[in-house]
């Protein structure tokens, strides 16, 4: 079912860990079979070349070897260029994948956009966006619960998304206690805190 090189990258994946004080770092799940995805960048502040990436994954075989490959695709390239990336310059660098297994390489681009954007909105790079609810609830949801493997608009963690002036108030559903609760409220900072146009985040709390 799966090509040699596919193989190559599930039982030898390249680039696998974490990047300590990473430029970026984001985490991406697929609810269609599961997988998430956790990416850190590093990045040159004056060239925008990706000096390291690494990734961790929870998935199936597809799902590493597409992210594997890709990490070893964008290091050492500029982040303009690599925002070009497809999802079809991924399957055909393994020799493809099986159709149902496509979305895994999907998966490895979104996690790579999403965190260049991250890098750019952080850094003053990222043209402004005309922010509405709407687009503030698609940020959110990218934002994985690791407990459940699921984002927080799916989970219901997320009641409600108001915009106005620049501040983004957000009715929440979680408690405190939960294990899942710090990761949860660093993701949504990292998320939305950094888009042009968003000055304050006031969360507010379902009892």
């Amino acid at each position: 079912m799966y090509t040699k090189k596919v193989m190559k990258h599930f039982t030898h994946p390249k680039n696998v860990g974490e990047i300590k004080n990473a430029d970026a770092k984001v985490m991406e799940g697929s609810l269609a079979c599961g997988d998430i995805i956790s990416l850190y960048l590093k990045i040159n502040p004056k060239t925008h070349v990706i000096k390291d990436i690494k990734f961790k994954s929870y998935g199936c075989a597809a799902n590493i070897a597409t992210t594997s490959i890709m990490t070893e695709m964008v290091k050492g390239k500029t982040i303009d260029k690599m925002k070009k990336l497809e999802f079809k310059d991924i399957t055909k660098a393994l020799g493809g994948l099986p159709p149902m297994k496509i979305h895994c390489s999907v998966l490895a681009i979104d996690a790579l956009k999403s965190a260049i954007r991250n890098y750019e909105e952080k850094h003053g790079l990222a043209k402004p966006e005309d922010l509405n609810e709407s687009i503030l609830r698609s940020r959110l949801r990218h934002v994985m619960d690791p407990k459940h493997g699921k984002d927080i608009v799916t989970l219901g963690v997320v009641q409600d998304v108001k915009f106005k002036k620049g501040v983004v108030t957000l009715l929440l559903e979680i408690s405190k206690d939960d294990e899942s609760y710090s990761h949860i409220m660093h993701e949504i900072e990292e998320r939305i805190a950094y888009i042009p146009g968003v000055k304050k985040i006031e969360k507010n709390f379902i009892d």
